[in-house]
């Protein structure tokens, strides 16, 4: 063994680097997804100025499903084995199914199960960061 590579090593390089997966991603998704963040941190501030702790905690939790189904939805296009143009046109619309999908039930379930929520709050932040990830197509890539 070299380098304390185990046996399968060879079969996933990315394997001994912990970020591995980050790095698949790429720079736009990183970069919009720091952009999500900040987003989110900025309209939890907004919703606690404005509607204390239960605004602040369902703007944190309308920018959290955003960035979920923005994440789950990034992995879906970058797991996806694409072959030719119609393979990626495919891919594409998978991750933006997924993306609605998970959006839509992370959505309603802190709408249901979050009795104090104020759907401002929560729409608003939701809203924003959705908005965000949709700019990682003018995000360079070096």
């Amino acid at each position: 063994m070299k380098d304390g590579l185990g046996y399968n090593s060879a079969a996933l390089p990315g394997a001994m680097r912990s970020n591995a997966m980050l790095r698949a991603l790429g720079k736009p998704v990183l970069t919009v997804l720091k952009w999500q963040l900040a987003a989110t941190a900025l309209a939890t501030l907004a919703a606690a100025l404005f509607a204390g702790a239960d605004g602040a905690a369902s703007a944190a939790a309308g920018g959290a499903v955003s960035i979920v189904a923005g994440v789950a939805s990034a992995l879906v296009a970058v797991l996806g084995s694409a072959k030719s143009a119609g393979g990626v046109l495919v891919g594409a619309l998978m991750a933006e199914a997924v993306k609605i999908g998970l959006a839509a039930l992370l959505l309603c379930l802190v709408l249901a199960n979050y009795a104090d929520a104020v759907v401002g709050a929560v729409l608003a932040s939701f809203i924003l960061t959705m908005l965000i990830f949709g700019m990682a197509f003018f995000v360079r890539d070096y």
